[in-house]
C-alpha cells in the first residue's frame, strides 16, 4: 500500500507541504479563514494518520504566522487564547474526520470526513466560547452555513488539485489503511 520506491518515499512530506501551501494561500486570500475540516477530510482519506495531524498542525502554525506577522492580529491573551483554541479544534477536525472517513464507503469516505471534521471543528470551537466569549458566533446559523460552504468548495479545489498533480506524475501520499479507494 505504501509507496517505497525511491521516487514516493519523500511523497508524504511533498503533500503535507503542499497543501500547507495551500492552507496559507487561503488564509491570505479569505483574511484568516483556514480551511481545517476540508484539510482534514483530505488528510483522513489520502494520508497516514501521523502525517495528516502534522498537516493540521503546520497549517494552524502557518495561519498564526501569516495572521500574526501579515494581518496585524492584536497581539493579547484573548487572542492568543483563541488561537490555542483553534489548534485544538483543529486537531480534532483532524480526529472526527478520521472517523468519519473509517465510516463511508469508499465514494463517500470524503463526504463524512468533511462532515464529521466539520461537526468536530466547530464543537470544539463551541466549548471554547463559552470560556473565550463569542458564543452567538460559534451558535450563528449564517456563518455556520457561511462556513461550511466555503470549506466545501475549498474541499472540492484541494480534490482537483490532488489528482491534478497526481496525474502530472506527483506521487500520491500514502492513503490511511482503513480506506479503500477506487
Amino acid at each position: 500500500m505504501h509507496d517505497t520506491t525511491e521516487k514516493g518515499r519523500g511523497a508524504p512530506l511533498v503533500w503535507v507541504a503542499l497543501l500547507t501551501g495551500v492552507s496559507v494561500a487561503t488564509t491570505l486570500a479569505l483574511a484568516c479563514a483556514t480551511p481545517f475540516a476540508a484539510l482534514a477530510a483530505v488528510a483522513a482519506t489520502r494520508m497516514r494518520a501521523a502525517h495528516g495531524f502534522a498537516l493540521i498542525a503546520l497549517a494552524w502554525a502557518a495561519s498564526q504566522a501569516v495572521g500574526f506577522c501579515l494581518l496585524d492580529y492584536p497581539r493579547d491573551p484573548r487572542t492568543l487564547a483563541w488561537g490555542a483554541a483553534m489548534l485544538s479544534a483543529a486537531l480534532a477536525a483532524a480526529a472526527a474526520a478520521r472517523w468519519g472517513a473509517a465510516r463511508g464507503a469508499a465514494p463517500v469516505a470524503t463526504a463524512t470526513a468533511f462532515g464529521a471534521g466539520f461537526v468536530g471543528y466547530k464543537a470544539v470551537l463551541l466549548g471554547w466560547s463559552f470560556v473565550l466569549g463569542g458564543v452567538h458566533t460559534a451558535l450563528s446559523p449564517y456563518w455556520t452555513v457561511r462556513q461550511f460552504g466555503r470549506e466545501a468548495v475549498i474541499l472540492a479545489a484541494l480534490l482537483l488539485l490532488y489528482r491534478a498533480a497526481v496525474a502530472a506524475g506527483l506521487p500520491p501520499a500514502a492513503r490511511a489503511p482503513d480506506v479503500i479507494w477506487v
